[in-house]
């Protein structure tokens, strides 16, 4: 079996520019500049919604003085950083992509997230787009607009977190945060060629209860898989006040030595041939990485009877429109987008009754998991159920409305909580990249780095769209 201290995997761009930095043989400044070019020379894409260049400039010049008297300004040093317009970022404001929020006060402290990674030297130069209030699987709202995808700009990059997945594509910064309550890191990072991990809950703590009590953590996304762990090594650890933050550091965990391999686990009808194509084959490939075994399992074994995937809309609806309440809904809800307001209407004829048996059920979907994994096994699925859409979420020019749930396959690593990571797998047939999901037991999100730095080395993919510059 491999073990974790036998994988290397190549230094990422981080951990280089950062060194470059303390060093002295590159600056902050110069790296913040070229963030700022970056920004301006792909406002098409329409990934970065907000701008600090002055500060950013100012804070990058005191992390070159630091260096040159000798401080070290942390492993981060001087990177630009991007924030999903969900994180607080002090002095700017944080919209959610909604036109309720357009014109909020600047914030007055960082998110948690974003705090951890300024501590380590990263410098926040911009906010990135979501769809309002992150509902969505794709990157459009009224205030902004949408969000286009590097690799074809008449696509969607996903969402939530797509403007941080563009940017990251193309080259903006080198850091850019995400967050995920059914799919938002995943989503994105398997429609932009990136690598993308949504923590087992509580891996990293949250300071503000979420939207999605249950569901939402903060993610990760990157270029690369070292990226990733140098990420997770600075944002993980628990909080004051969550009651799922685990208290003491990740542990070591071995890699699977079982593959269960589903193209769905829940019965939402079969998937396109192009992504049950790319699917079986990468997970082949993977299998052969691995040395696994691999066990074939049709939809309808996971959870007879029953929807996961609907209890989630059930959970996250009502949960959030207990946020706003019914009478900011109904009095202000027609200056929101189509599909938020659907949603939260969705959530206010939500019973008590059918809220609590949803939440359950959580308890019935833990226990298939938990018991179908083990200690020895991943569940393999692709990470979208579908090939991708339009810029508005749309399918086609006929569509409307809300994604329908069958084109996702992330919600159930939500509802149990458990870690789950996208690869970039390729490309399907119409060029745009394929994502290969990878879910393990609770608290093995070291041991799916380590597999997911097994599957870089073997089947490297490119940092950037083409067409774009590595950062």
């Amino acid at each position: 079996m491999t073990t974790m201290s036998s994988i290397i995997p190549p230094a990422g761009q981080l951990r280089r520019l950062a060194a470059a930095v303390r060093s002295g043989r590159i600056t902050a400044r110069a790296l913040v500049e070229r963030s700022i070019e970056r920004m301006e020379l792909h406002r098409e894409l329409g990934a970065v919604v907000a701008e600090r260049p002055d500060e950013a400039l100012a804070e990058a010049d005191a992390i070159d003085a630091a260096v040159a008297r000798g401080d070290d300004p942390g492993p981060l040093a001087g990177l630009p950083l991007l924030a999903k317009d969900n994180d607080d970022v002090q002095g700017l404001r944080t919209t959610h992509g909604s036109r309720w929020f357009a014109e909020a006060a600047p914030a007055t402290i960082d998110g948690l997230v974003v705090g951890r990674l300024k501590a380590a030297g990263a410098i926040v130069v911009g906010k990135t787009n979501v769809p309002e209030f992150c509902i969505e699987g794709f990157t459009d709202n009224l205030v902004f607009g949408p969000t286009y995808n590097p690799w074809n700009l008449r696509r969607s990059p996903g969402g939530s977190s797509g403007g941080s997945a563009a940017a990251l594509a193309a080259g903006i910064a080198p850091i850019a945060t995400g967050t995920d309550g059914g799919g938002s890191v995943r989503i994105p990072a398997a429609f932009c060629g990136l690598v993308g991990l949504k923590p087992t809950n509580g891996t990293i703590g949250r300071r503000v209860a979420p939207d999605w009590i249950d569901f939402s953590t903060d993610g990760l996304m990157a270029t690369s898989v070292d990226n990733l762990r140098i990420l997770l090594d600075i944002t993980a650890g628990p909080v004051a006040g969550d009651p799922v933050a685990l208290p003491v550091p990740l542990p070591n965990s071995q890699l699977p030595t079982r593959l269960i391999i589903a193209e769905r686990t829940d019965e939402l009808g079969p998937l396109s041939a192009e992504v049950s194509n790319a699917f079986h084959e990468a997970a082949g490939r993977l299998a052969g990485v691995l040395g696994a075994a691999t066990e074939l399992r049709e939809p309808g074994f996971f959870f007879p009877g029953w929807s996961p995937d609907e209890d989630w809309f059930v959970i996250a609806a009502a949960e959030h429109a207990s946020v706003f309440g019914r009478e900011r809904i109904e009095r202000d809800g027609g200056i929101l987008s189509p599909s938020t307001l659907e949603f939260l209407t969705n959530g206010l004829d939500v019973t008590a009754e059918e809220y609590l048996a949803a939440r359950r059920r959580r308890f019935a979907a833990v226990r298939c998991l938990d018991e179908l994994l083990g200690t020895d096994a991943a569940l393999v699925t692709p990470t979208v159920a579908a090939s991708g859409w339009m810029p508005d979420g749309r399918h086609n020019d006929h569509s409307s409305g809300l994604l329908g749930a069958e084109v996702y396959s992330t919600a159930i690593q939500n509802v149990t909580g458990l870690p789950a990571i996208s690869l970039p797998a390729g490309l399907l047939p119409d060029g745009m990249p394929f994502g290969l999901q990878v879910t393990m037991p609770r608290w093995t999100d070291r041991a799916l780095l380590e597999l997911a730095a097994l599957w870089e080395l073997a089947f490297p993919w490119p940092c950037t769209a083409p067409g774009y510059e590595e950062f």
